[in-house]
């Protein structure tokens, strides 16, 4: 069959690949046996308009590797149009070029029982194209629109996440799949939520394979994608590749009994949010998984980083970004609660107020840095007494703490300790008053005494130290 001329007839980037199959059915060698005109251009010249390659020469009946890395789901895709004689069609943004791909594939039949041939055409875009994004099968549309509708009909993101999980992990029949979630600052990595199909399976159970050097792991994973959308492990094949690859992750899968995997990257534009992962699928719908899973990662890290967006925001707008205790207005808000709260059940809080002496002077005679040190140390002892307590920074050297369902005795004694901790310290020195509000029926009368109790305290304190003495007025910083 004369392949020049019959790529020749295509207008858009067109080449044909060959595939050698191999005796046990799988395939061996796929190479690019020859391409018309605007394919070779595209190897050939230097153009900022479209991908560069590995070399920019071709030449015919090279291995695909010649022009652009070692990639399973291209591998997987020519053998089954060339060999399974499957017409396949995808819309991808592989992580290695910055254009999206409209890729078809057309099985040849040539008469050669040991090679498969297949067309690959292709055409590029430097931005995503919705109507092509959407132009999917009616079963990964489905799921696609399931997943959405979950995502957006529920306030409680976990669980929604987990339900769009648990569907994706029963379309491709895994044994277990999961949302983790990256953080490269800290090197750390969380599950996000979780799916199982049977708990008691083995190959499900996380101390295989949740070790201490997990995330190490976890951080070799964009080098296997290598520039590619996803990885997906299917079989034995697959698996050698990984191997060579990365040895400690296969090494890692092999203990726990993983003989395939999907795994498919979280990203926000250029940001890396996390993994979709799957295990023990059904390798048989790998196509459509693939199809499907591309846009439902789409979404859901969307989803993903929209929440991370409002959860930086409510942070900022609740926590007092110097010390790391609750800002004013979070206090003013939580106030505001208590005084509405009319639930007969609500008793036993307690009210510490606590203000640091000698702010004002160490602000003057050292610095603000210096000040912003103190603050901090003051409210690292705060935590450690009251660590599972509302702690709020009130004003610039004030903090109150608001301790519920404790007892006056107890409230006595985290005061006690407080002041003994503080001795420990080279500067932290608080002035502190407490109310016990059994009834907590006036939460504003409550905050009165014990402010009240906290300036007695302080003028007892300056007495004692009249060179820390500081102006009237509160230093509000």
């Amino acid at each position: 069959m004369d392949f020049q001329k019959f790529v020749d007839g295509f207008k858009s980037m067109t080449c044909v690949i060959s595939v050698e199959i191999l005796d046990d059915g799988s395939y061996g060698a796929i190479r690019i046996v020859t391409g018309n005109k605007p394919y070779i251009a595209s190897i050939e010249q230097v153009n900022p308009d479209a991908p560069q390659m590995l070399t920019n020469k071709f030449i015919p009946n090279l291995e695909y590797q010649n022009y652009f890395p070692k990639d399973l789901n291209f591998e997987d895709f020519c053998y089954r149009c060339a060999v399974l004689k499957e017409p396949l069609h995808t819309y991808i943004h592989p992580d290695r070029y910055d254009f999206w791909f409209n890729l078809f594939m057309l099985p040849i039949d040539a008469g050669d029982e040991h090679i498969g041939y297949c067309t690959y055409t292709q055409e590029l875009s430097q931005k995503p194209e919705t109507e092509k994004m959407s132009n999917i099968s009616y079963e990964a549309a489905s799921a696609v629109l399931n997943a959405c509708i979950k995502l957006r009909g529920t306030d409680n993101f976990e669980k929604s996440m987990g339900d769009v999980l648990k569907d994706i992990r029963e379309e491709c029949d895994a044994n277990y799949g999961c949302i983790l979630m990256i953080d490269f600052f800290t090197s750390k990595y969380s599950i996000l939520c979780e799916a199982v199909k049977d708990p008691n399976d083995p190959t499900t159970f996380k101390e295989n394979w949740l070790t201490d050097d997990f995330y190490e792991i976890v951080d070799t994973w964009e080098d296997c994608i290598a520039g590619s959308n996803c990885l997906i492990i299917k079989n034995d094949h697959d698996m050698e590749f990984l191997r060579e690859h990365n040895p400690r992750w296969y090494e890692s899968l092999k203990a726990s009994q993983v003989k395939s995997l999907l795994l498919f990257p979280l990203k926000n534009g250029c940001e890396l949010l996390g993994y979709l992962w799957f295990t023990n699928f059904d390798t048989k719908n790998a196509v459509r998984l693939k199809e499907t899973f591309e846009l439902v990662s789409y979404f859901l890290a969307s989803e993903i980083s929209n929440y991370q967006l409002f959860d930086r925001f409510r942070i900022i707008s609740t926590i007092d970004m110097l010390t790391g205790v609750f800002n004013r207005n979070e206090m003013n808000e939580r106030v505001t609660q208590l005084s509405l709260d009319t639930n007969p059940n609500r008793k036993n809080i307690g009210v510490i107020f606590a203000d640091l002496n000698g702010l004002k002077r160490i602000n003057d005679d050292q610095g603000h840095s210096a000040g912003d040190v103190l603050l901090k140390d003051a409210a690292k002892l705060l935590k450690e007494v009251f660590p599972n307590d509302e702690i709020f920074r009130a004003g610039g050297d004030e903090f109150m703490v608001l301790a519920r369902d404790t007892s006056e005795e107890i409230l006595n004694e985290k005061a006690a300790e407080l002041k003994q901790k503080m001795k420990l310290t080279e500067s932290v020195r608080f002035a502190i008053g407490t109310y016990f509000d059994k009834e907590c029926n006036n939460i504003h009368l409550a905050m009165k005494i014990a402010d009240g109790r906290m300036y007695e305290d302080k003028k007892l304190f300056y007495e004692k130290h009249p060179e820390l003495r500081r102006s009237s007025e509160r230093t509000i910083r």
